[in-house]
């Protein structure tokens, strides 16, 4: 478990680090318009962002998945997997992350429309069979 555990890229990784690599790569916009956290629009920081996710352990969570999922492009993780928060999950010993997903607001922007879209329809399908 603990070789698994390693090949995490979260595994050692300072939540101060994570930020500055995803703030250096993607910027503040981005990130505000992917995350949706206040933290990333008011006068954002690393030091106040930092705080607010030391303090928020279900938005921690979600930024680490950002992080393994758009940014170092691992595998998706199985349901069993993804039941646990993101350092907590393992994978397979040789899989090496990928560059990191380019995105811009724009592309952020139509993928929550088509996600909204989507729930959409799946709420009034199932809305009908009652």
């Amino acid at each position: 478990m603990l070789e698994e555990q390693q090949n995490n890229p979260l595994h050692g990784l300072k939540l101060e680090t994570l930020l500055t690599e995803l703030v250096d790569f993607y910027g503040w916009e981005i990130l505000a318009t992917a995350m949706r956290f206040h933290c990333f629009t008011k006068n954002p920081s690393i030091a106040s962002c930092v705080k607010y996710f030391r303090k928020t352990e279900w938005a921690r969570e979600k930024l680490e998945g950002f992080y393994l999922s758009r940014f170092k492009r691992m595998p998706r993780a199985s349901d069993e997997e993804y039941a646990l928060p993101p350092r907590k999950r393992t994978f397979a010993n040789g899989i090496e992350p990928r560059e990191p997903m380019v995105l811009t607001v724009e592309s952020i922007e139509l993928s929550q429309a088509k996600a909204a879209s989507a729930y959409k329809d799946r709420s009034s399908r199932h809305s009908r069979r009652r």
